[in-house]
């Protein structure tokens, strides 16, 4: 079965460069890459100058210039739409470094037959788990990774299912075509932050069912490109705020009767998150994003000039 795999940049050409070199270790070799750049047309020629060679099993590597700031989503659907042929879809971060047998094991879960997309362990420098999947707790707005903070162990190599996930990890996520043609592409008026979690709650209420594959392994360098570093009172405006409004607008569009309630639980969280860690600025940022999805508004917040890019085009295969 072939895979695409869909990669979106943002100016962070090591990053990419390290997600490469660990694709070209890969032990399933039925794939090509995909990169969508999403930073503009000086950081689309930087990437493409200095990609490395052709991977050893002679995969295909294309660059495409967005044209603008698409968001995660946007840029997702560049590759996937690049793809139409492929017979599934490997989406990684570009700060992720996946295992030489990620996709292997990946691919071995989906052919069991028993759901349309499959995840992994993605977990962080520290050595534990960042998530394997996640509960969605609609009545609160929240989401809930499976698995953070354990201790990566040997154990975790196992190729059978532990766990059956609301959502899938958005640094990691091989979907079939199944799904695809079934759920659609992700939306894009989320721009970044909970679109995946709002796909995979559309394939849930459509019945298509997802896995996880605990043996895939995939170290994510967190935040390279967003600002959400782990201290929370060091990140920014982009990711508290969107995180925040997207919630809400994940919940709107998956349950909009839990809503109401969803919002007010909302509240109370971000006081609880941010003020005990006396983070006030983050703690505004989280409210004007509170308000934001309460208003139901969408697409990339003003301050980010998505515009400030150019040029659309293939540069190789």
């Amino acid at each position: 079965m072939h895979v695409a795999v869909c990669i979106v940049g943002f100016r962070n050409q090591a990053d990419i460069q390290s997600v490469l070199s660990a694709l070209s270790r890969a032990t399933y070799a039925d794939f090509n890459v995909t990169i969508c750049e999403n930073g503009g047309a000086a950081a689309y020629q930087a990437l493409v100058q200095n990609l490395p060679g052709t991977p050893p099993g002679g995969q295909i590597v294309r660059v495409y210039d967005a044209g603008a700031n698409l968001g995660y989503a946007g840029g997702v659907n560049v590759c996937m739409r690049s793809n139409d042929a492929a017979e599934a879809w490997w989406i990684l971060n570009p700060d992720t470094v996946p295992h030489e047998r990620a996709l292997e094991v990946l691919m071995a879960r989906l052919a069991m037959g028993d759901c349309d997309a499959v995840g992994g362990t993605v977990y962080l420098d520290s050595g534990i788990v960042e998530s394997r999947g996640g509960r969605w707790q609609a009545w609160l707005a929240r989401a809930e990774s499976i698995g953070y903070g354990e201790p990566i162990h040997d154990a975790d190599l196992s190729p059978e299912p532990k766990v059956s996930p609301d959502y899938l990890s958005g640094a990691c996520m091989l979907v079939d075509r199944r799904f695809v043609e079934i759920v659609g592409p992700m939306r894009e008026d989320y721009f970044l932050y909970v679109e995946e979690v709002e796909w995979f709650l559309r394939a849930n209420a459509m019945g298509l069912r997802l896995a996880i594959a605990p043996g895939a392994m995939v170290l994510h360098h967190q935040g390279s490109t967003t600002g959400s570093v782990p201290d929370i009172r060091k990140r920014g405006i982009t990711p508290v705020y969107l995180d925040e409004r997207n919630k809400l607008l994940a919940t709107r569009d998956a349950f909009p009767a839990r809503l109401p309630v969803a919002a007010l639980a909302a509240l109370a969280l971000i006081f609880l998150r941010f003020g005990r860690r006396a983070a006030w600025r983050q703690l505004g940022y989280a409210l004007s994003g509170w308000v934001a999805g309460l208003l139901n508004r969408r697409g990339p917040p003003s301050w980010i000039d998505t515009q400030n890019v150019a040029g659309a085009s293939e540069i190789r295969g």
